[in-house]
C-alpha cells in the first residue's frame, strides 16, 4: 500500500509540474507575438497596393534669416504629409471630431507605433532648433503629420542680375531608405493651396514671393530611384538699397577719366593744361577705384567673387582709367597725331574724344544695369 501511494503522489506532482509548463507557456505567448504585431504594424502599408503615395505640403511660417553670402537661411516651417494605411481604419461613430488627433508625447508615441514615410531634408544644415509634431488618423485610414521645424538650410545663390537678383529660398524633402517603387512624395490642389509663405513674414531687404512645389526622381545606386519635392520660397532683393552704395559711386568713380579729358583745351596746336597734372588725377582714380572695389567685397563677398553687374562695372573703370591714361600720353605728353598727321588731325581727334569716350562708356555702364533689371 506504502509503494502504490508513492507512486500516485509522484504522478499527481507530475502532473502538476505539467500544468504550470503549460500555463506558462500560455502566458508567454501573447508577449512573444507582441514584438511581431509591433513589427507587422509598423510595415509599409499595402492596402492600395505600392508605391505609397504621400502627399506633401511645405508652408513658411517666418523666415528668421537669409545669409546670400553663406548661402544658408533659417526659416520655421510647417511641412504637411499625407497617405493612406488601411491598418488604421475605425469605426467613425467612436469619434465626435471625425478624426482621432495626437500631440506631443503622444503624438511621438503613436507615430513610433504605426508606419511612417522616411522623409529626410537633404539640405538642412545641423539638427534643428525646434521640432514639434501632431498626428491626426481618419477613420478611412487616411494618415496626417504636421511638423513644425525651425532649421538652417543651404541653398545655391545666383548673383548674376545683382541687385535685381530672385533668389529660391529651397526645403528639400526626399525619401532615401525606400526606392521610388514603393514610396512615391506627390502633391494635389489642395497641398499647392496649403504651400505658401504666412502674411505676418518678413525678411529684411527682401520681398517675399510664392511658394513653388516641384516633384522630381533622384538617381541613387545601381539605378535606383528615390522620390523628392522641393517646396522654394521665391524672394526678390529690394534693389533701392545698392543702387544707393554700390552703383552710385561706381558711376562717379567713372567719371574720374573723363574729367582728365575735358580739364584740358587745345590751344595753337598745343594743349593748356600739363600731362603730368592730368595723369596725376587718373592715378587718384585708380585708387579709387581699387578702395571701392574692396568695400564692396567686404559687404557683398558673393557679388565680388562672380560675374555680375558690379563686377563688370568695376571692370570697366579699370578701362576707362587706361583708356583716359591713354589719351593723356597720346595727345597730351607726346602730341603723336600732331606729330604723324599735323595739328589738325589732334585738334578734330581731341574734339571727338572729348564727347566720344564718356558716351561711349557711360551708355556701356547703364546698359549692363538694363540688362541685370529686364
Amino acid at each position: 500500500m506504502s509503494a502504490a501511494k508513492s507512486v500516485l503522489q509522484a504522478l499527481l506532482m507530475a502532473l502538476a509540474c505539467l500544468v504550470a509548463t503549460a500555463a506558462t507557456a500560455a502566458q508567454a505567448a501573447p508577449a512573444a507575438a507582441s514584438p511581431a504585431a509591433n513589427a507587422a504594424a509598423s510595415e509599409i502599408p499595402r492596402g492600395k497596393g505600392l508605391p505609397v503615395v504621400v502627399r506633401t505640403a511645405l508652408s513658411f511660417a517666418s523666415i528668421d534669416g537669409f545669409d546670400d553670402g553663406k548661402g544658408s537661411f533659417e526659416a520655421t516651417t510647417d511641412l504637411r504629409l499625407g497617405w493612406h494605411d488601411g491598418s488604421l481604419r475605425f469605426p467613425a461613430t467612436s469619434v465626435s471630431r471625425g478624426y482621432k488627433e495626437y500631440r506631443g508625447a503622444a503624438a511621438e508615441t503613436e507615430l513610433a507605433r504605426i508606419w511612417t514615410p522616411p522623409i529626410r531634408i537633404a539640405n538642412r544644415v545641423g539638427e534643428p532648433s525646434l521640432s514639434e509634431r501632431r498626428l491626426r488618423v481618419f477613420p478611412d485610414g487616411r494618415v496626417e503629420v504636421l511638423a513644425r521645424t525651425t532649421a538652417v538650410y543651404k541653398v545655391a545663390v545666383d548673383v548674376a542680375s545683382f541687385p535685381f537678383d530672385h533668389q529660391s529660398l529651397k526645403v528639400e524633402i526626399m525619401v532615401r531608405e525606400e526606392t521610388l517603387d514603393a514610396v512615391d512624395l506627390d502633391f494635389s490642389t489642395d497641398d499647392v493651396d496649403f504651400s505658401k509663405v504666412a502674411d505676418k513674414a518678413e525678411l529684411g531687404g527682401w520681398t517675399l514671393g510664392l511658394v513653388n512645389l516641384r516633384r522630381e526622381a533622384v538617381k541613387g545606386w545601381d539605378g535606383e530611384n528615390y522620390a523628392k519635392v522641393s517646396a522654394s520660397l521665391d524672394v526678390r532683393r529690394l534693389a533701392a538699397g545698392a543702387i544707393a552704395t554700390v552703383f552710385i559711386p561706381l558711376f562717379a568713380s567713372l567719371l574720374i577719366p573723363f574729367l582728365a579729358t575735358w580739364m584740358n583745351k587745345s590751344q595753337e596746336g598745343g594743349f593748356e593744361v600739363e600731362a603730368f597734372e592730368l595723369a596725376n588725377v587718373v592715378i587718384g582714380g585708380l585708387f579709387a577705384v581699387i578702395a571701392l572695389s574692396f568695400a564692396i567685397s567686404a559687404a557683398y563677398p558673393v557679388v565680388a567673387a562672380g560675374d555680375n553687374t558690379v563686377t563688370r562695372l568695376i571692370g570697366l573703370n579699370y578701362v576707362a582709367l587706361a583708356v583716359g591714361l591713354f589719351i593723356i600720353v597720346v595727345f597730351y605728353r607726346y602730341s603723336l597725331p600732331a606729330r604723324w598727321f599735323g595739328p589738325y588731325v589732334q585738334e578734330q581727334g581731341f574734339r571727338f574724344l572729348i564727347w566720344a569716350f564718356p558716351l561711349l562708356f557711360i551708355c556701356t555702364g547703364l546698359a549692363f544695369v538694363l540688362m541685370a533689371a529686364a
